[in-house]
């Protein structure tokens, strides 16, 4: 065989690889997504996705599946860069075998997950897939704990991104579960263990696909999801502004944006913000914007467990984790939901270097029997080892209310938080005024002749003894009480200064983290 020849082959094999069926790209275009090669293009950088294994096929036989044997499978897998920073990526084909998974998809996806192990860069798998194939059996289930197996080891070693942009159901749901964020497109993607048909033959319920695992379903009830994006393309816009916050492993820093935002900044707006009266909601989300550069704050997990607010945003260029209670839901109380959501969130920060910046306004844990019984304590304890464990700079403001073991659990200097500063409205106490006078004075309140006046008298008096930041800067477990405009430039320059810190944890396996 000639070179031109040997040229022409591996044209003609390419041509072939790239080459998907119309009817099937039809399809896809029809139910209103796009293609695994479409959606890289839309994810990377132009012109710089090296794709790899091309020339795959798999090797199974039976059923007639050997008489379709299409180059490289189910899946598209290799890396590029976004921003200019590298990326490795998987895309699995819904185009070929319905993107089902068998030996040689799962082959791939590995491949490509170790290579950005070893080189120590972000993984994105876009999933688009049936599920497992059927007719390559156990190997098939094999396949998903191989790629399940190296989530685990690549956790807290290199950021991975889920995109679920198509059905995803049974064992293939785990390797999302198992990722850092997962983004799903509204009404096109599917994510769930069992389908509606099984659940209506087992339990006898009725559900929709969009009701069980639709992404607003998983956003904002089992909190599967972190982010709900409007289409495809948006999906991929939004995976790539996430990761500009993000370094590309735990052994680096985020990347560094010359800021717009001065440094200096002072917003007045700051100084009314909280209500004169301490029963009165505000927005969490709209104090950090007034805060952060630009008022740009990307929130995660939006729709879930909404009395917590979590996300990110950048100080002085250099990204920060936000950590907030949100007085408008729930009066910003601690349940199960929150303190799961902020504990994940706070040990992604941990993991990858990303300093946390938590507000304080937490008038205790949410009561109520379905709280103590759905295990509130335990939940609640995941929150506090979350900020007890984490070395990364942890500063900790104050804004208002800060009671009882919740304010203990918020990133308080007992945990270890590096600088705790308090506004003059802060409220830092065991309890809230009128619940702590009645413990207190029970017995003066029962014998006075005007209860409810005596009661408001002892309430003043309480309120004016501890419902504010100035015993605790006494005995120094608040550094500094700050004025509200002051909170930016305070939190910079504390940045700043925290930026070398070091801490070394005890030699240990890993800790037992109350799951």
């Amino acid at each position: 065989m000639s070179t031109d020849d040997r040229l022409r082959r591996l044209e003609s094999l390419r041509a072939e690889n790239s080459a998907a069926h119309e009817r099937a790209i039809d399809r896809q275009h029809e139910r209103g997504k796009h293609t695994a090669r479409e959606r890289i293009e839309m994810l990377v950088d132009k012109g710089s996705f090296q794709e790899i294994d091309t020339l795959v096929r798999h090797q199974a036989t039976g059923f007639g599946i050997e008489e379709n044997r299409p180059l490289g499978d189910a899946v598209i897998t290799g890396w590029g860069t976004i921003d200019g920073r590298k990326v490795f990526v998987f895309a699995e084909d819904f185009t070929v075998f319905g993107g089902s998974l068998g030996e040689v998809v799962a082959d791939r996806i590995t491949k490509v997950m170790d290579l950005a192990l070893e080189v120590g860069a972000p993984l994105v798998g876009l999933k688009d897939s049936g599920g497992a194939r059927i007719q390559e059996g156990v190997v098939s289930l094999d396949g998903y704990g191989r790629i399940f197996e190296r989530n685990v080891r690549a956790s807290g070693v290199i950021p991975q991104i889920s995109v679920i942009m198509g059905p995803c159901a049974g064992g293939a749901v785990y390797s999302p579960a198992l990722t850092d964020f997962v983004y799903q497109v509204n009404e096109t993607s599917h994510l769930f263990i069992t389908g509606p048909d099984v659940i209506k033959t087992v339990t006898g319920e009725d559900v929709t696909f969009e009701e069980l695992g639709g992404a607003h379903s998983h956003a904002s009830i089992s909190g599967v999801t972190h982010f709900v994006a409007a289409d495809d393309r948006a999906a991929m816009e939004e995976v790539r502004y996430i990761l500009s916050f993000l370094p590309a492993n735990n052994l680096e820093a985020a990347p560094y944006f010359t800021p717009s935002d001065k440094p200096d900044r002072m917003d007045e707006e700051l100084t009314t913000i909280i209500p004169d009266s301490s029963n009165q909601p505000y927005n969490m989300h709209h104090l950090i914007e007034l805060i952060v550069d630009d008022a740009d704050f990307y929130e995660v997990h939006e729709h879930y467990a909404q009395n917590m607010v979590v996300g990110l945003a950048r100080l002085d260029g250099h990204a920060v984790g936000i950590v907030g209670n949100q007085p408008s839901v729930l009066a910003g109380t601690l349940d199960i939901d929150a303190s799961v959501k902020a504990a994940r969130f706070v040990r992604f920060c941990d993991g990858f270097n990303i300093p946390l910046v938590t507000f304080v306004d937490v008038p205790g844990f949410l009561p109520g029997v379905d709280q103590e019984h759905g295990g509130i304590i335990r939940h609640g304890a995941k929150l506090l080892y979350a900020f007890a464990e984490a070395t990364v700079p942890k500063i900790t403001v104050i804004t208002r209310k800060a009671y009882g073991g919740a304010y203990v659990v918020m990133n308080s200097r007992s945990l270890r938080a590096d600088l705790v500063y308090a506004w003059p409205s802060a409220e830092i106490a065991v309890m809230g005024a009128r619940g702590a006078v009645n413990i207190i004075h029970r017995r003066e309140l029962a014998n006075a002749e005007n209860t409810d006046e005596e009661r408001a008298r002892l309430i003043d008096e309480y309120e004016e003894m501890f419902a504010n930041p100035y015993l605790a800067a006494e005995t120094g477990l608040v550094d500094e009480v700050i004025l509200p405009r002051e909170t930016r430039p305070r939190l910079i320059r504390a940045l700043d200064m925290l930026r070398t810190k070091r801490e070394t944890p005890p030699p240990k396996k890993h800790g037992n983290i109350p799951l």
